[in-house]
């Protein structure tokens, strides 16, 4: 039995190394923000939405929100940063 080449009309298809990439990419900046001094990410979310990186979560102070855009942006084949973090304990309405 003799298979085909995966194809979409003749090309291949691009999603699989579309996800790939954006995986890739995802996980080197939450390494970096992982080994970064000056910053405790664990409770950082790393996410890729229209090639922009995507930084959820909450931090500890207003230093480190700052300091993880600069890290993420230090990483390769990251050409934006949007910036959702947030510091932990505080709310909307000031409660905890």
């Amino acid at each position: 039995m003799v298979f085909k080449e995966q194809t979409f009309h003749g090309l291949e298809p691009e999603m699989e190394i579309e996800i790939a990439n954006r995986a890739a990419v995802e996980a080197a900046v939450a390494n970096a923000l992982a080994i970064a001094g000056g910053i405790d990410a664990s409770d950082v979310e790393v996410t890729m939405e229209n090639d922009q990186i995507v930084l959820s979560g909450t931090v500890a102070t207003v230093g480190e929100i700052g300091r993880a855009t600069a890290v993420a942006k230090a990483v390769e084949g990251v050409h934006a940063v949007q910036n959702r973090i947030l510091l932990g304990g505080s709310s909307l309405d000031g409660t905890h």
